[in-house]
C-alpha cells in the first residue's frame, strides 16, 4: 500500500487510495483483528501516547472515506449507560477490499458487519485481542519481539479426514500468536495456541477443545483413495506449519457471577476443573510428554507478564504434587540466578530447535534464530 503525502489528491483512476502511514497500519490492524476498541487501537498503534487524539483524527478520516466504521460497545466493556461505552472500530467491505488489493497481509474469508459486531462473540473477540496485546506490551517492554500483527485470529487446523461439519473435522485455535524472546543476541522464535475462555462454555466443553489439539497433534492425513496411500505417509499435518509444536495456553478471562464467589476463586475452581478433567482424558496422559499445556487469567498475563511464573501446567504431577506454577516455556521454574536481568528466564538449549513460521505468518527466518520446543 503506498504511503505518501497525507492528503494526495484521489482520482477515480487510483482505486487504493493514498494513505497516512498511520492509517494504513489501523487498516492493517483492523483487517486482522476484526474489531478494537479505541484504547487497544492507541496500546498498539501509538503506545507511546497517553491519549488517542492524533489516532481519532485519523480513524475518523478513515470512516470519512468510507473505509471502516464504529459502533458502541456492549455493557461489559463499561459503565451501565451505552454513552459510557467505548467505541469499536471495524473495516467495512470497501475498507477490506482496500487492504487486500494491496497484497499486503494473507487474505480472510470473513467479512465483519454491524452485526456480526454486536453479536454475542462481540467480548469474546475484544478479550482474544487484549492477550495479544498483553504479549505485545511485555515484548515492547522487555525489547523482545511480537508487533501488532503477530497474533492471528481464529486459525483452522485438520484434525481427521473425511467431509463432517467443518467444526467436527478442525480445531479452531482463538489465536496463533508469534514470539521472538533475545536474551544478549540470542533469538528464540516460538508459536503459541491461544485459547481465551470468559466462562461461556462448559468446563467440560473447554477440556473436549484442549482434547482436540491431542487429535491435531497425532492427526496424519492420508489419500482418500486407498490404492494411493503410501505406507511411509506418516508426517502429523501440523509439521508442514509448525517446526515444533506450539504451547497451548488458555486464558481465562470472565465477568463475576456469584456475590458470593470472588472472580479469582470462580477463576480458581475452573482452573481446578480442568486439571481434572484433562487428567482424565487417556488420549491426553498418553500424550502427556508431548503436549505442553498451561493455564492462567487474562489479569495476570497483563499485570505480570508471559516471562514470570503465572501459568498453571495441565498434565504434569498428580492430584497431590502438583507442579508448581511457571513461565510461558511451561517447564519447571529455574531459582533466582537463571533469571535474566530483563525479568524473563534465558531459554535453555533444549528450548531451540529450527526456525518457526506460523500460519499466515510473514518470514521470519534469520542467522542464528531458534524456535522454541
Amino acid at each position: 500500500m503506498s504511503v505518501i503525502l497525507e492528503h494526495a489528491p484521489h482520482t477515480e483512476a487510483t482505486r487504493t487510495p493514498r494513505l497516512h502511514a498511520l492509517s494504513t497500519a489501523a487498516l492493517h490492524a483492523l483487517y486482522q483483528h476484526r474489531i478494537m476498541s479505541t484504547d487497544q487501537m492507541r496500546r498498539l498503534l501509538t503506545p507511546a501516547a497517553k491519549r488517542p487524539v492524533y489516532l481519532l483524527r485519523k480513524l475518523n478520516e478513515l470512516k470519512d472515506m468510507g473505509l471502516l466504521a464504529q459502533v458502541r460497545a456492549k455493557s461489559h466493556w463499561g459503565g451501565a449507560n451505552v454513552v459510557q461505552q467505548p467505541f469499536l472500530w471495524f473495516l467495512n467491505e470497501a475498507g477490506a477490499e482496500v487492504v487486500e488489493e494491496a497484497s499486503e497481509l494473507v487474505t480472510r474469508p470473513y467479512r465483519v458487519s454491524p452485526e456480526s459486531v454486536a453479536s454475542t462473540r462481540q467480548a469474546h473477540t475484544l478479550a482474544v485481542n487484549e492477550s495479544g496485546l498483553a504479549f505485545f506490551e511485555h515484548a515492547r517492554r522487555l525489547a523482545h519481539e511480537c508487533g501488532p500483527l503477530d497474533w492471528t485470529p481464529e486459525v483452522a487446523h485438520r484434525i481427521r479426514d473425511g467431509q463432517r461439519r467443518f467444526e467436527d473435522d478442525h480445531v479452531i485455535s482463538d489465536a496463533v500468536l508469534r514470539y521472538v524472546h533475545l536474551d544478549r543476541g540470542r533469538r528464540t522464535m516460538f508459536n503459541l495456541f491461544l485459547e481465551v475462555d470468559r466462562g461461556t462454555m462448559t468446563t467440560a466443553r473447554l477440556a473436549a477443545k484442549i482434547n482436540a489439539y491431542g487429535r491435531l497433534y497425532e492427526y496424519v492425513p492420508q489419500h482418500p483413495d486407498r490404492s494411493r496411500r503410501s505406507a511411509a505417509a506418516t508426517r502429523p499435518a501440523w509439521q508442514y506449519t509448525y517446526p515444533v509444536f506450539p504451547r497451548l495456553l488458555v486464558i481465562l478471562d470472565a465477568e463475576r457471577r456469584s456475590a458470593r464467589r470472588s472472580l479469582a476463586d470462580q477463576l480458581a475452581a475452573r482452573a481446578e476443573d480442568l486439571y481434572s478433567l484433562t487428567r482424565a482424558d487417556p488420549r491426553l496422559m498418553r500424550l502427556s510428554g508431548q503436549l505442553s499445556i498451561g493455564v492462567t487469567t487474562l489479569q495476570l498475563l497483563q499485570e505480570r507478564g508471559p516471562f514470570e511464573p503465572i501459568f498453571i501446567p495441565l498434565l504434569r504431577g498428580t492430584p497431590e504434587a502438583r507442579p508448581a506454577p511457571t513461565d510461558v516455556f511451561l517447564r519447571p521454574q529455574r531459582p533466582p540466578s537463571g533469571r535474566t536481568p530483563s525479568g524473563s528466564r534465558a531459554p535453555s538449549d533444549a528450548d531451540a530447535a529450527a526456525p518457526a513460521t506460523g500460519p499466515a505468518s510473514r518470514p521470519q527466518g534469520a542467522a542464528g534464530a531458534k524456535a522454541a520446543q
